[in-house]
């Protein structure tokens, strides 16, 4: 893969909207710590309804709609769980003990995957560069689907605004079988090896969390329930199809919109922009007024706020964003914020817009 140059973003000056923004948040919202605790409280919760629903397949999976029932909430629970107090302990924002969010994480080791990979993605790619070609790895995932304007352009891109209602149902398996084992041991487009070498021990964790979540997911409800092996597997797919509908509304919804800013960081590297007012241009809020996507979604239905203060608990946020909103209303920056389902009804316009752009590099390679 060709070495690229890392992005660096302007140096903002000694008035910048964010010092700014920053010292008014830091002096009347991030002083209050029950926002930690509603934080602690909630990831206890989340935990504990995942080890309930699980339990309720071993408990109940002898009635077959009960089996379906209690995989689909394992799922939710799964995915719920995930994108709340997982993707706070990875920001080191559930505890305020360094030590507790560290084990914390540990918990996607329990979903099948393997943190440090993920943090790696998440922390050192995604965070620093949102939107950048070549940079973010949460919007370049597969070639199956084309996002990044200057990405090259398949015939099947005409048909993905399409397609890729069947495919995103499939997000989480693709994630666990098909993604870690691509940054693991591909070498085309491989931007987790832009960062450099994977630890050997990450490699054993990466086929013992697999062997290990494909055993109390499968191998376990089978040796126990009076079932069909066959229907056990499709009360496992049930439970994926729905931790991935409901993770991929976040996905999509917060940098992929129709009118999404997908700036090229140049040779030298030097962006054009500061970190603060790229965050600004790149990211985007949806349903933040509702109190069950607030519950659900976590961080990213106030994920401007997120991505300018990403150490901070997304119990915070609903306080920081009206912050948010008056500091961009007052210096001009842009802020979009909408309900979730003009959110994903954007991106696949989006898709529709970019699979449809001709594009001389075409390549049948997928």
């Amino acid at each position: 893969m060709e070495p690229l140059k890392r992005p660096a973003f302007k140096k903002p000056g000694p008035d910048d909207f964010f010092i700014r923004l920053h010292r008014e948040v830091q002096e009347k919202v991030l002083g209050d710590k029950s926002y930690q605790r509603r934080s602690v409280a909630k990831g206890l919760l989340l935990l504990t309804a995942y080890v309930l629903s699980y339990a309720g397949i071993l408990a109940f999976g002898n009635h077959v709609t009960l089996l379906y029932f209690f995989y689909m909430l394992t799922g939710i629970s799964m995915m719920v769980l995930f994108i709340n107090s997982y993707h706070d302990a990875v920001h080191g924002a559930l505890f305020s003990r360094p030590g507790l969010n560290r084990r914390f994480t540990l918990i996607l080791e329990l979903f099948g995957s393997n943190s440090w990979l993920w943090q790696r993605r998440h922390m050192h790619l995604h965070h620093p560069y949102p939107n950048v070609q070549h940079w973010d790895i949460d919007i370049k995932q597969s070639d199956i689907v084309r996002i990044f304007p200057q990405s090259p352009a398949l015939d099947l891109h005409r048909y993905q605004h399409i397609y890729m209602w069947l495919i995103y149902p499939l997000y989480s398996l693709n994630w666990l079988y098909l993604r870690d084992f691509k940054d693991f041991f591909g070498s085309r487009d491989n931007y987790v090896r832009r960062l450099g070498d994977i630890p050997r021990i990450e490699f054993v964790k990466l086929f013992a969390a697999k062997a290990f979540n494909l055993g109390y997911l499968v191998a376990v409800p089978m040796i126990v329930l009076d079932q069909p092996w066959h229907v056990i597997l499709l009360g496992w797919l049930l439970m994926h199809i729905s931790a991935s509908v409901l993770g991929v509304i976040a996905l999509i919804s917060t940098h992929v919109d129709e009118h999404a800013h997908f700036p090229t960081a140049p040779e030298d590297g030097k962006m054009d922009t500061t970190w603060a007012r790229h965050q600004m241009m790149v990211t985007k809020d949806f349903s933040t007024e509702s109190p069950l996507a607030n519950f659900l979604f976590g961080g990213f239905t106030h994920h401007v706020a997120h991505h300018l203060f990403p150490g901070v608990a997304h119990t915070y946020y609903p306080a920081i964003t009206p912050i948010i909103r008056r500091y961009a209303q007052e210096n001009g920056l842009p802020y979009t914020s909408y309900p979730f389902h003009e959110a994903v009804i954007s991106h696949f316009r989006l898709l529709r817009k970019s699979g449809m752009q001709d594009n001389i590099f075409q390549s049948a390679e997928i």
